[in-house]
């Protein structure tokens, strides 16, 4: 594929060694058997299975029997919360947890609180971090859990989970992190940091997906209620077969990891300069996330003037990811931008860079090249530039016409020009998803040779048609339909 990848906080690909590794263990001339099976094939399979709890422990410097395998971190993350707050209940029935969380954290506190539970949210500040005295002050007698991401996956942002860890413990609280977007990136301690459970998944740092785990501390034994039941495998705390080929490869994945953290992020923040670099030279770029407190591999920025969807949909051969909820039809802005205190339109302009192992200093000069175009492209269509056309106003032979607002997500400007009650030009600037400039672009190109009151003559829906808009985008439409109505009111009193 042409496309050039920068969305390694999403998913990262397989390191050829850890397929070959996990290749090794799939066939019948393998290590095939199930852990579980007291056979041959099934010892040689839960030899190679310990020896990955082993790998996995020593990138966070842990024991290995406090290793617990699950699907992932959100099935680690489900378990921690659950698990505690449940077996727990008695002692108390507060958590606190931050609004910038994943949601495998906050869909469960939600559900929690159905349950009974109390959660306090805590709120970040314009960086994203979340201060321990924030944590302090949140802490009551009955609190049992704090539950707080090591790294923000959309911002980059860099908890200072040690101070917080410490915290914790000083008042008999349990300390949970989430570190799926910060093992094998950043050295990780859990003793020395006072963490009682941390959640880790092997599809952010070169392993497979579907194969994660749960960091349990040991001394003192921490309780927790199962997910699942069914056999009592893990220590009683995840019922089922282990998948042998995606805990070899996420062990290998750790120790490749562990290798490079003393190299790899000195690599990756330089690209990470590069990059801010050649974007910061467009002018209006706004980095989102602490300046300082931040991991190598992301870079966030919200764009000034420009709608994000549009945005993202021209990046056609750059994989990154947007503030945007593009699939969705209300728009919905980034959670965690909006906790920062962006608007909804900074928001949902912004892009999420994520650099990783294969990126290279062509990959970020491809992806400043292909963002410039962009941006400078949808900016020429939008409010924050105009034209001698625009100047003008209604002038003799020229008529205005425009509808909605920046605000709202959607603007749309018509100038068209007529002779003898025809049009003979037609211009247009707009603000909004890729659908409402298509049809403002389509309709400008075919108003020609139209009569003044013929304008309209082309409704929205057959414009959607001819450009396959999905029915849900045809609201935004109706704004194109509302700005060559006002054209139309204005050349009505001007003919």
């Amino acid at each position: 594929m042409a496309t050039v990848y920068m969305d390694y906080a999403a998913t990262t690909p397989v390191d050829p060694r850890v397929a070959a590794a996990m290749t090794e263990c799939l066939t019948p001339d393998g290590v095939f058997g199930n852990p579980a099976s007291s056979h041959v094939y099934g010892v040689a399979a839960h030899a190679r299975v310990e020896a990955a709890r082993a790998q996995v422990a020593a990138l966070i410097r842990a024991e290995a029997r406090a290793i617990v395998w699950t699907s992932g971190a959100t099935e680690s993350n489900n378990l921690a919360l659950f698990g505690s707050a449940r077996y727990r209940a008695d002692s108390g029935r507060h958590l606190v947890t931050a609004r910038t969380e994943h949601k495998s954290v906050l869909d469960p506190c939600k559900q929690l609180e159905k349950e009974g539970f109390e959660v306090t949210y805590l709120r970040p500040d314009r960086d994203g971090v979340v201060h321990p005295d924030a944590v302090a002050a949140a802490l009551k007698a009955t609190t049992t859990l704090v539950s707080l991401m090591h790294v923000n996956n959309e911002i980059g942002v860099v908890q200072d989970i040690g101070a917080i860890g410490r915290l914790c413990h000083e008042r008999g609280v349990l300390f949970h992190v989430d570190a799926a977007q910060s093992a094998g990136k950043l050295e990780i301690d859990v003793e020395r940091q006072c963490i009682d459970l941390l959640s880790l998944t092997a599809h952010k740092l070169y392993g497979p997906k579907g194969i994660g785990a749960l960091y349990v501390l040991r001394r003192p034994r921490i309780g927790l209620a199962p997910l699942l039941f069914g056999g009592g495998h893990e220590q009683g705390l995840r019922s089922g077969t282990l998948a042998t080929h995606q805990i070899v490869g996420f062990g290998l994945a750790c120790e490749l990891a562990a290798r490079e953290l003393g190299t790899e992020p000195t690599r990756i923040e330089a690209l990470r300069a590069r990059l801010w670099n050649g974007l910061s030279k467009l002018g209006g770029v706004m980095p989102n996330g602490h300046p300082d407190a931040r991991i190598a591999h992301v870079l966030n920025a919200s764009f000034e003037g420009v709608e994000g969807e549009s945005l993202l949909s021209g990046l056609e051969d750059l994989a990154v990811s947007s503030g945007a909820a593009c699939s969705s039809a209300t728009q919905e802005a980034s959670y965690v931008l909006r906790a920062l205190g962006r608007s909804d339109a900074l928001a949902q302009a912004s892009l999420r860079f994520s650099l990783g192992r294969f990126s290279t200093e062509g990959d970020v000069d491809h992806a400043i090249a292909t963002v410039t175009r962009e941006v400078t492209r949808l900016r020429r269509l939008s409010p924050a530039t105009s034209d001698d056309w625009e100047r003008n106003g209604d002038a003799d032979g020229q008529i205005i016409g425009e509808a909605g607002s920046v605000d709202v997500g959607t603007w749309v400007r018509f100038a068209i020009g007529f002779d003898g009650g025809r049009v003979t030009e037609a211009r247009f600037r707009a603000y909004g998803c890729p659908h409402t400039l298509a049809a403002a672009a389509w309709l400008a190109e075919h108003l020609r040779g139209r009569a003044l009151d013929d304008v309209l003559a082309t409704g929205v829906q057959e414009v959607a048609a001819r450009l396959g808009v999905p029915v849900e985008k045809l609201g935004r439409l109706l704004i194109v339909e509302d700005a060559l109505r006002d054209c139309q009111r204005r050349a009505s009193r001007a003919v």
